[in-house]
This record gives C-alpha cells, sequence and structure tokens, in this order.
C-alpha cells in the first residue's frame, strides 16, 4: 500500500477535522466577544444618556438643559409665529406694523418649550411692537434692534435672563431692557415686514 492509503486506512484524517473545529471555536468566540462588547456600549451610552438628560415635569428637558445639549452641533429648528399687526405710536397720523416673523432655535426640544409659552410670548411681543413709532422701525438698524428685542423677549419667556419688576413682569415690559439676553432663542427673521 501506498503511504497516502496507509494514512487513510490508520485514521490520520483527524487532524484535518480538528483543525476546522478550532478555527469554528475561534470564530465562534469572537463572535460573542463582538456581541457582548456591543450589548455593553448600548447598554452604558443608554445610561449616560438618561443621566445627561432630567426630565422636567412634562417628560421633556427644562429650557437650560436643552440650551446646553443644543451647542452640540445640532441643526437650527425654526418657529413661525402667527402674523402680528398693531398700531404705532402716533407720529404723523395713525399707522399700523404687520410683520411675520420666524425664531431660530438650537433644537427641536426648544421649539417644544416655545409652542408651549406662546401665547405669553405674543403677548409680549405686541407689548413690545405697540410701544414703537414708525421712525424707529425704518431702516435696517431699526429692524435689527427690533429682531435683537424679540429674541431677548423669547430668551426671558423660556427662563433665560432676570426680572427686574415684580412677580411676572420683566425687563421687557414697558421699558425694554438694552442687554441682550442670550439662550436658545438664536435669531429672529422677518418673513413680511409692512408699515402702513
Amino acid at each position: 500500500m501506498s503511504k497516502a492509503a496507509a494514512a487513510t486506512a490508520d485514521g490520520d484524517i483527524a487532524p484535518p477535522k480538528k483543525k476546522s473545529k478550532l478555527i469554528l471555536l475561534i470564530g465562534i468566540g469572537v463572535l460573542v466577544l463582538a456581541l457582548t462588547g456591543g450589548g455593553s456600549f448600548f447598554m452604558m451610552s443608554k445610561k449616560k444618556a438618561a443621566e445627561a438628560e432630567p426630565d422636567g415635569e412634562d417628560g421633556h428637558a427644562p429650557a437650560a438643559t436643552a440650551h446646553a445639549r443644543a451647542k452640540s452641533g445640532s441643526p437650527p429648528t425654526f418657529v413661525p409665529m402667527e402674523p402680528f399687526t398693531v398700531n404705532l405710536m402716533p407720529e404723523n397720523g395713525e399707522q399700523y406694523l404687520q410683520v411675520v416673523a420666524t425664531l431660530k432655535v438650537e433644537d427641536s426640544h426648544v421649539a417644544d418649550d416655545l409652542k408651549t409659552y406662546m401665547p405669553e410670548l405674543r403677548h409680549r411681543v405686541l407689548m413690545l411692537l405697540s410701544g414703537k413709532k414708525a421712525s424707529d422701525l425704518q431702516g435696517v438698524d431699526g429692524r435689527e434692534a427690533l429682531a435683537e428685542e424679540i429674541m431677548s423677549a423669547s430668551n426671558v419667556v423660556l427662563g433665560f435672563g432676570s426680572t427686574s419688576k415684580g412677580k411676572g413682569s420683566t425687563a421687557l415690559d414697558g421699558k425694554v431692557k438694552k442687554a441682550l439676553v442670550e439662550g436658545p432663542v438664536v435669531s429672529v427673521l422677518f418673513t413680511s415686514f409692512i408699515i402702513q
């Protein structure tokens, strides 16, 4: 008999089977380790996210937390406001202002908070607009100043800034506070601005 036939007859085929079993066991071990590592990573990242976002009463993060979270680089969200039509302070006869504005906010959580506080925000913006004269709003500078005042009012409504007159009244009621109140509302964009 030849050596190959003798090896087959003696049962020396077992070593190639041991190699294939060894490769199979190594593959299964690597797969188990990968699944364990992936599961651990998933659970840890879920736990970190829960710790980083304390929920408010309604299940949303408070506005201050949303502001901090939004600085992480998420795209902005736009919150359209209904049109405002107000009588302006008299100068040269009766004049009125019609404005449509959109608020640019840092994330959708802030947009949800703004929708909750929209009646208060609309009140503050109406009071702000009705205290203006047409000459205050002429030109780009006047409109940019108005946009900053509306942005400050929006941020105060969300809990940024401080009150100065007492219960429920902020510096933006009556006389407008000149300092810009920074917060999650980053700009006000006018989509329509008509003075007549």
